[in-house]
């Protein structure tokens, strides 16, 4: 069965840096679009930045210039580096696979981590 697991969420002071990871297990042998999606209290569900299997990348305009999505294939995991965190940045990030190809059993599509929270507050 196929997982996402974040980790690396936290309490930081505004200003400051957090690195999120997001493992994904499960005899994998190709993911497609990676990314991360946060949900800050009382509101939608908002991208925050995607990864494609070719390399591409996509930011949301509130994280331009200080967020880095970036992506190792070899041990299936995506990482979100945040720099200059904002109190707006505050919510619950989670990790998405749009497909997953396993080994195993079939493709598994729409995947998604259980999510960590980030608080930024001073």
């Amino acid at each position: 069965q196929v997982q996402l697991v974040e980790s690396g969420g936290g309490l930081v002071q505004p200003g400051g840096s957090l690195r999120l990871s997001c493992a994904a297990s499960g005899m994998i042998f190709r993911i497609y679009n990676m990314g991360w999606i946060r949900q800050a209290p009382g509101k939608q569900r908002e991208l925050v930045a995607t990864f494609s299997r070719t390399g591409s990348t996509n930011y949301a305009d509130s994280v331009k210039g200080r967020f880095v999505i970036s992506r190792d294939n070899v041990k299936n995991t995506v990482y979100l580096q945040m720099n200059s965190l904002k109190p707006e940045d505050t919510g619950v990030y989670y990790c998405h696979a749009d497909s997953i190809e396993t080994m195993a059993s079939p493709t598994a599509y729409d995947v998604w981590g259980q999510g960590t929270q980030v608080t930024v507050s001073s």
